[in-house]
């Protein structure tokens, strides 16, 4: 998997977002909270996501596989190179991560996003142009500024 494929695959989960941080790194987002990290230059870790702590230990096992820098704490891996995992089970595992960024999110919040999603997907542009709220009418004036309270 390269650069190009991550970003595709990452960018299908639903609320995904990406952005540039810290100068290089290429940052996927759900709701503002980081699943996935991959520096757009080089660098000694190619992708950092989070995980299980059973998968956690078992990866930190691997060859080429290391705790990430700053994030090990929260049980986020590191690797060195995109080989390092089989491209199969690195998508298991970013599937993982994004799963367990979303159920950290409250409950009322995830309701909001999945019901925002499907009121985009129902909703249909209009044939006669996008709809536009009536203008609201004028206040009337109290009078002079003066007899106004501050």
């Amino acid at each position: 998997m390269d650069i190009d494929e991550l970003r595709r695959y990452c960018l299908e989960f639903p609320h995904t977002t990406e952005n540039v941080q810290w100068g290089i790194d290429l940052c996927f987002k759900v709701d503002g909270k980081l699943f996935a990290v991959a520096p757009l230059e080089v660098a000694p870790v190619r992708l950092s996501f989070k995980c299980t702590p059973e998968n956690f230990a078992e990866l930190c096992e691997r060859a080429d596989v290391i705790p990430a820098p700053y994030m090990s704490r929260a049980q986020w891996v590191a690797l060195q190179s995109y080989i390092s995992v089989p491209d199969d089970e690195l998508r298991e595992l970013l599937a993982e991560s994004y799963r367990l960024v979303w159920e950290r999110l409250p409950k009322k919040r995830r309701e909001e996003l999945a019901n925002a999603a499907s009121t985009k997907s129902v909703r249909k542009p209009r044939a006669d142009g996008p709809v536009r709220k009536a203008a609201k009418p004028a206040k009337k004036s109290k009078g002079p500024a003066s007899g106004r309270r501050k």
